[in-house]
Formats: structure tokens, sequence, C-alpha cells
């Protein structure tokens, strides 16, 4: 997707905001680790400020919890800040997707956040309720040239990754003027890119088996017309975290192809042994 064409009707503030998120070549490595919002400690991510050090120098943004950014990102960090601004349910309660408003736009902006992400859960019990809250918060952020990030989000239903319901998902978000659609990939994908005006980055999900796995989901999802990826525990449950995120790095902004990227992969891990 042309860089110029994602924020050329933007003001400044705003397209400065989207420039730390959404790099120079338009793409993007966004490292998700706000999952302690709905799943406590999550392994890999038990203490975030340590599991950060060898990550930090080499992605372009991050996506995370405000209590994770105040406790565990050094004020010294000058990429993207893309702020958890919804939750309220917990992994051990009956539906993840009964979610509210947790961060108010004028709170992001002290917290210096690029974007608020708001999940919405198309199809369940509080989809109403959810997508409220992404239209409330645009409303809200939009004061503020605030760019708002949406979370095609699916619970505990994993099952409803496919083409048909990410499609209407991402087309939702962007009907209601979410800057950036976070989604995940799937088979015929390019149905989701193509009928979603707005810019969109791929979810890792749960952890792939092996490294391959993740960089060909990286690979052809950026192929597919993504510009970029959010990953979490695909990066930080990995036995070389630091190796792991530099070959995902290598796919998105120097076109590496996934043999490419497990044989750099292979390089960096067997150099920090």
């Amino acid at each position: 997707m042309d860089k110029k064409k994602i924020t050329e009707k933007m003001s400044w503030g705003k397209k400065n905001r989207m420039r730390k998120i959404i790099q120079d070549d338009g793409r993007v490595v966004m490292l998700a680790l706000d999952h302690g919002y709905f799943l406590g400690p999550t392994r890999g991510m038990e203490q975030p400020a340590k599991a950060l050090e060898p990550l930090i120098p080499h992605v372009d943004s991050l996506m995370l919890s405000p209590g994770i950014l105040t406790s565990s990102v050094d004020p010294a960090f000058k990429g993207g800040i893309v702020l958890r601004s919804s939750g309220g349910s917990s992994i051990i309660s009956d539906d993840l997707s009964n979610e509210g408003i947790i961060l108010t736009p004028l709170e992001a902006i002290k917290l210096n956040a690029s974007a608020m992400a708001i999940s919405i859960f198309v199809g369940s019990k509080y989809e109403k309720q959810t997508l409220m809250n992404l239209a409330q918060t645009i409303n809200e952020a939009s004061k503020y040239e605030m760019p708002v990030l949406a979370v095609t989000a699916v619970g505990k239903e994993l099952e409803k990754r496919d083409a048909r319901f990410l499609s209407l998902s991402s087309r939702i978000a962007a009907e209601f003027g979410a800057d950036i659609v976070k989604t995940y990939y799937c088979e015929d994908f390019e149905r989701v890119t193509t009928t979603c005006p707005k810019p969109i980055v791929v979810a890792g999900g749960p952890k792939l088996e092996t490294e391959l796995d993740v960089f060909e989901l990286c690979y052809n999802s950026i192929q597919a017309g993504a510009v970029g990826v959010d990953m979490g525990r695909n990066i930080w449950q990995n036995e070389d975290p630091g190796a792991m995120v530099q070959a995902i790095k290598a796919i998105v902004h120097d076109n590496y192809t996934p043999k490419q990227a497990e044989e750099l992969y292979n390089e960096l891990k067997n150099k920090n042994k």
C-alpha cells in the first residue's frame, strides 16, 4: 500500500503519529505484548521489561497496555506506541467479547501514544457493544488527531478465521473510520486486503509449530497486501526471540523469502549460543 495515500488526507499531527507506526517503505513490524490484559502473565512475557530487551532495537512499534508501557518500556523508545484501549473480560470469563473502553484519548496523549487499539467481535453476543466502543473511540480520538487501530478479534472461536468473516469484520472496521485494521491471515487473504481500504497488519495468533511456519505467514501476508505484522507469542515464546524478530523484520522490510529468513534465523541463533 502506498504510504502517501495512507496519510495524504490526514492532519500533520495524525500523519506524524502514523509515521511512527508505518515506516517510510509503507511497512511495519509491530510487537504485540498486550496479551496480559486478558491472559495475565503469559509464558515468555512474565517479566515484560526483561523480555523486551533483545526485541526493542528491531521493531518499529509496540502494541501494549498502558500499565506495561509505564512499567516496562524505556521512555527513550522512539518507535510507535499503540495502546490497548478496550478490555474488561479475562480468559476465565464466559465470553471474551464482553469488553468496554479502558482508556480515553486524553490519557493516551498523556502517554505519548501513536494510536489506540480497540477490539471488535463481529458476530458475537456483544457485537454491537464492541462496535460502539470502536465508534466512540474514533469520535473522541478525532478531536486530538489520534489514530485508532481496530482489532478483528475472534475470542476463543479461532475457527472464525476465514476470508468471508475477516473481510466482513475488516471492512466494517474501515467503514467506522479505523485508521489501521489488525486481522488474521487466512486462505484467499487477498479477498480481505482488497476489500478493506485501510492498511492491514496481520496478527500472529497462537504460537505456530515451526519458525518456517511463522516466516511463511509473514511472507504470504505481505505478498497478499498487508502492510506488516503484529506478532507476539511467535516471537517472545521462541527459543531465540532476538533472532526471530530480526528474521521477521528481514521479510517485512527487506523482502526476504521464508527460506532466506530461516537461514538468517539459524545463523543468528547459532551466533548467540
